[in-house]
């Protein structure tokens, strides 16, 4: 058997020390995540994040730095994610913009008012990308050879 772990993208957007957050339906409930979502073949890594923020928020974001890559195995689905997550900013949204089909609304929460719905979290990592940004967590892009950046 081959391992193939589904490589993913997000985003930690944070504005006044409130952080953007989308609520989506998955799997029959409503969950809160970063923007985030799969590398696309051909993607970079930098264009796969700005994509999808652009899908499921209507921002314009451009990734600054690494907050960190990590891996997560959703036992529901025997699925194992590999996700890089970026930090960066947002530079205007697009309100005409039509927003993925899953996302039900946005939020900008403190971390308080995301710990206070922890159960909501789609994942462990919502809560762990959050806390390695506040902790200051940043690598530059010039990590990734130009064609993975």
């Amino acid at each position: 058997m081959i391992w193939k772990p589904s490589v993913t993208v997000a985003a930690v957007i944070e504005r006044g020390g409130r952080f953007l957050f989308v609520e989506e339906r998955i799997d029959g409930r409503l969950v809160l995540n970063q923007p985030a979502g799969h590398l696309d073949p051909g993607e970079s890594l930098a264009a796969a994040c700005r994509r999808e923020v652009l899908e499921e928020t209507a921002h314009d974001f451009e990734p600054r730095s690494l907050v960190g890559v990590y891996r997560w195995h959703y036992a529901a689905k025997d699925v194992t994610f590999l996700r890089f997550c970026f930090a960066g900013d947002v530079s205007g949204q697009d309100p005409t913009r039509t927003l993925d089909g899953e996302i039900v609304r946005l939020h900008w929460l403190t971390p308080a008012e995301l710990a206070a719905r922890k159960s909501d979290h789609r994942s462990p990592l919502v809560t762990k990308c959050v806390t390695d940004f506040l902790s200051g967590k940043r690598y530059p892009l010039d990590l990734f050879s130009p064609e993975f950046a």
